[in-house]
């Protein structure tokens, strides 16, 4: 599996990623420029990443205006497709503007910019310790698209001490066909032993990326 990472203006995470796949994870990475289009090097086996930073600025809403990239509507047809795509933080942020993910990413419920290191927990498995940075990271949905999420078992990670106000306590979620995953918490912020964490290579595994 080979990952390309796509850098937006404003992006700040694009070399964070990068340097957790290709030197911690042993994954070759593309860097991928938002103005360009062509994801023909990649098969729905590989995986496109939407880092975490300030896309455009986040004028408007958070991702509103990266979703119209000319990238992004490559990542779109990618992922229709089967291809396995991952938004961290600003990144989930535009995969639900996309419409590739339910809900919404709203202003945290403090008003505050959080960034701190945080528990998750997937399903009933030991909880991880990943770092979260965002203002505007509070999952929100109504409540036909909630009940979705619990049936069929989209919610991939929870908060064990809900730093932004997310509703049921989500952290991160997943399509319906478990192909494109979102996420507030930064994993690739937690892969590397010479930062005394390394719990975002389980977040990896749980996602089927690692």
């Amino acid at each position: 599996m080979k990952f390309g990472v796509v850098v937006f203006p404003g992006s700040n995470c694009d070399r964070d990623m990068q340097d957790a796949l290709q030197h911690d994870l042993g994954k070759e990475v593309i860097m991928l420029w938002h103005k360009d289009k062509d994801l023909s090097m990649f098969t729905t086996e590989d995986c496109i990443v939407l880092p975490g930073g300030f896309s455009y600025g986040d004028y408007l809403r958070c991702g509103a205006i990266a979703r119209f990239s000319p990238m992004m509507q490559s990542v779109i047809d990618f992922a229709n497709k089967g291809g396995k795509v991952l938004g961290v933080c600003n990144g989930f942020q535009i995969l639900c503007e996309s419409g590739l993910l339910p809900g919404v990413l709203l202003q945290n419920a403090n008003q505050q910019f959080v960034c701190k290191n945080v528990f998750i927990k997937h399903q009933d498995e030991q909880a991880l310790k990943i770092p979260v940075a965002h203002g505007e990271g509070r999952y929100h949905a109504d409540e036909a698209t909630l009940a979705a999420l619990e049936a069929n078992n989209q919610v991939l990670f929870r908060y064990c001490d809900n730093p932004n106000g997310s509703i049921r306590d989500i952290a991160g979620i997943c399509n319906p066909g478990r192909n494109v995953f979102g996420m507030m918490p930064h994993p690739e912020r937690a892969t590397s032993p010479a930062l005394g964490n390394i719990d975002g290579r389980k977040v990896f595994e749980i996602l089927g990326l690692n």
